[in-house]
């Protein structure tokens, strides 16, 4: 197979780019380097291809490895012709090449070759011949009592024990009877106990065709029958395939080894096909649903991690709790954490009057101009108590309700404990709600991705496989944004290109013998960062007022010279860089091909460092809308259908949306509801973080239901110009470390008949 062409059809490119890619992926250059440096080479494939290019060379590489292995073996039993090396050298997926192999591979002892130690394969033989000549007769010549063939019927039945595993084993009826269960099939699933309430009684009695069922359903069932609550069956179309093998292996109208043939189909497919096929369909069909999953799981986290940051701003970070009482830090602009203390105005203790002098005293004393509220336990209470205390105090302050996901993780990690020493794990968390408002991205690196939260059944898929898509979102969120080498912790330098966690570590250990760094260079001083890898990360290190002001902007040092160059013929010099007085070069350039040409450049290399000239050290985030902050309360009582109001995209999964309205409940709006128009996937038409405008359609107030439309006339969604999405500080609804700790809840889904939704799907 030629891969880079394989690939190439699949992702629809031209050879020659993948060609470029996959050189440069052999070399060792990472997924972001490649996407923002190496553009000329691969005609500017951007991240997201790249990693699906990856991921199909890795499976291919493999698929081709598995078929070098399979070959081998079978040639090593003599068994291997032209036309089967051909077959298995022309398979393009790792069923088929299974399927090919499948009559060659090394057994277990089966009734089959029991029957064939007895001697009775040339009986077979004969039946399959359908010579017309007497069956009995040919059988009784195979009776030994010493192998254990005591009568005629004995034979019979060894030989169609062979008859029946040649069958399971023919790789084309596997692949016909494959094709047939999944355009014909059902998935279907019934109660173990209809009488037991669980989150799965809507697939008590569940039909739907394997073609169309959805991967949100698949993973749901698959959790159900793990749970032991669902029977999970696939109804094949079992008539049409019993026919189908007839046809394929009863070639002559003879009575006798007819009627014996088409016994022996029908136990080969109840007994050996049927049982492998459901289990290869249902892998398949998890794995594809996995996947989805995670793509939206990625999705999300990258909307999430790309939220604008809050700068500039004294933060206080509450984390809400009940009988510990709410840890409080205040953080200042540049994020260390100026003080601690704990509060209880909440349930048991309810010492509101004596909290409130305490948040004024600080709130007074530094300056504090933002809440950061955890969405956790007590989350609630705490803003009730704030929404009163903003009311008292003659200085603006508003207040912003953050996910608290993964928070727990986080404060009782070891990184924590080596950042926060003399805290205890209330207070760290506190600090990381007032951080993870300031800058998202570098707080939230700190945490696993999968205790975020912002998926669906990320604990039920291939954690091996969630986490490295995980990682390559995270991965390139902090490439495209890049890092300030002065102030980054080693929790988010470990995700620039060519930095190991080692490395990162000792960047930060250089940066505290040495002082901070005044060129990108210095970072070869580095133990165990070498040429490569710095040739990787250098481009997105920011070093701000070093020596050269390139250093502060994305331009790789190995484009120093030529930005040099282009500046000296535009009138302009790195000093004009430093105090940003290029803004209007692009007006300059009239030909940008002749003077990429002279400059021995390539133009998309030349017009990215124009783009960094005239922006240096620009963020990607600074388009994004800023977050709802929020100064009152609105609660589910004072919601009444019809009304109109603005809201945040919390989490989006396959059959809707979920919009923080601003109460302790998010509003779900259902796939219908998204668009007047038809849509596929809820991605399609909005991301995590998106402002939308959203009209109440119904309220359960005792079911803590929201049904929310954004159809014509509400479906305002506030997206930054050339973005997928735009990011607040609002995330999902659950509580610390990704599990259902909290009281903002997110609606049930009523069209679906969810019931229990938000429990089902954080555990």
């Amino acid at each position: 197979m030629d891969i880079n062409a394989k690939i190439a059809e699949e992702l629809g490119v031209r050879t020659g780019q993948v060609e470029a890619a996959v050189k440069l992926i052999d070399e060792g250059c990472t997924i972001p380097f490649i996407a923002r440096y190496r553009k000329e080479a691969t005609g500017a494939l951007n991240d997201e291809v790249l990693r699906e290019l990856f991921e199909r060379l890795t499976y291919l590489r493999n698929l081709e490895e598995r078929k070098e292995t399979v070959l081998a073996s079978i040639e090593e039993q003599g068994k291997l012709t032209d036309e089967l090396r051909k077959q298995i050298l022309e398979a393009e997926t790792q069923v088929a090449v299974e399927d090919l192999y499948r009559p060659y591979r090394p057994k277990r002892r089966t009734r089959a070759t029991i029957a064939k130690e007895r001697g009775l394969e040339p009986l077979a033989e004969f039946i399959l011949q359908q010579s017309g000549e007497p069956l009995a007769e040919e059988a009784a010549k195979y009776v030994d009592p010493e192998k254990e063939v005591g009568t005629a019927e004995d034979a019979l039945e060894g030989a169609k024990d062979i008859i029946a595993e040649l069958i399971s084993d023919n790789a084309d009826y596997r692949t016909r009877i494959r094709e047939l269960t999944m355009k014909q099939g059902h998935l279907t699933s019934v109660a173990k106990d209809p009488e037991a309430e669980s989150v799965y009684e809507m697939y008590y009695e569940f039909d739907e065709a394997l073609a169309k069922v959805a991967g949100h359903r698949v993973l749901a069932i698959n959790r159900g029958e793990k749970e032991k609550f669902l029977v999970v069956k696939i109804e094949a179309p079992e008539e049409e395939i019993l026919n189908y093998l007839e046809r394929q292996v009863i070639t002559k109208p003879d009575a006798e080894t007819g009627e014996i043939l088409r016994e022996t189909i029908a136990d080969a497919y109840d007994r050996l096909i049927a049982p492998s096929i459901e289990r290869e369909i249902r892998n398949d069909l998890t794995e594809k649903a996995e996947d989805g999953a995670i793509k939206v799981f990625g999705k999300n986290l990258e909307q999430l991690l790309m939220q604008p940051p809050i700068a500039g701003q004294v933060v206080l970070g509450w984390d809400p709790a009940f009988r510990t009482g709410c840890k409080l830090a205040v953080v200042d602009a540049t994020g260390k954490v100026l003080d601690t203390t704990v509060i209880y105005p909440t349930a048991p203790q309810n010492k509101v009057e004596e909290a409130k002098a305490v948040l004024k005293k600080l709130i007074s004393k530094y300056k504090i101009t933002l809440i950061s509220l955890g969405n956790g336990t007590a989350s609630r209470e705490s803003e009730q108590i704030i929404v009163e205390l903003l009311k008292e105090i003659p200085v603006t302050v508003q207040y912003i309700i953050v996910n608290e996901a993964g928070a727990s993780v986080y404060s009782a990690s070891k990184l924590a404990t080596e950042e926060f020493p003399n805290f205890d794990v209330g207070q760290r968390s506190a600090a990381s709600m007032a951080r993870r408002l300031q800058d998202p991205l570098a707080e939230l690196v700190k945490i696993d991705p999968k205790s975020i939260g912002v998926g669906q059944y990320q604990h039920d898929m291939n954690q091996k496989k969630l986490s490295e898509a995980l990682g390559g979102v995270v991965e390139d969120c902090v490439n495209r944004v890049g890092v300030d080498l002065n102030t980054a912790s080693s929790s988010l330098l470990e995700y620039i290109s060519g930095i190991s966690k080692v490395i990162a570590k000792n960047i930060v250990v250089y940066r505290e013998e040495n002082g901070k760094f005044t060129t990108r260079s210095q970072l070869l001083k580095v133990a165990k960062l070498g040429p490569k890898a710095y040739e990787q990360c250098a481009g997105f290190m920011r070093i701000t007022a070093g020596k050269n002001p390139l250093d502060a902007t994305g331009v790789h040092p190995e484009s120093y010279k030529a930005t040099e160059e282009l500046l000296t013929k535009l009138g302009y010099t790195l000093e004009d860089v430093a105090s940003r007085k290029v803004s209007g070069i692009s007006k300059k350039i009239s030909d940008y091909k002749k003077l990429a040409e002279e400059l021995g450049i390539g133009e998309l290399t030349l017009r990215d460092i124009v783009k960094e000239l005239e922006k240096p050290a620009r963020d990607p985030r600074e388009d994004m809308p800023k977050p709802i902050l929020r100064s009152d309360v609105l609660e589910i009582k004072d919601l009444k259908p019809g009304m109109i109001l603005k809201g945040t995209v919390r989490n989006v999964i396959d059959f809707g949306v979920f919009v923080d309205i601003g109460v302790h409940q998010d509003g779900l709006v259902h796939i219908s509801e998204i668009c007047d128009h038809y849509i596929k996937h809820p991605l399609e038409a909005v991301s995590v973080g998106d402002i939308v405008e959203v009209k109440v359609l119904s309220v359960e107030e005792k079911k803590e239901r929201i049904q929310l439309s954004m159809k014509t006339g509400t479906n305002q969604v506030k997206k930054p110009s050339g973005s997928s999405g735009v990011k607040t500080n609002r995330g999902n609804g659950g509580g610390k470390g990704g599990k259902n700790g909290g009281n903002r809840k997110q609606s049930k889904d009523q069209p679906l008949n969810l019931s229990g939704l938000k429990n089902f799907m954080r555990r």
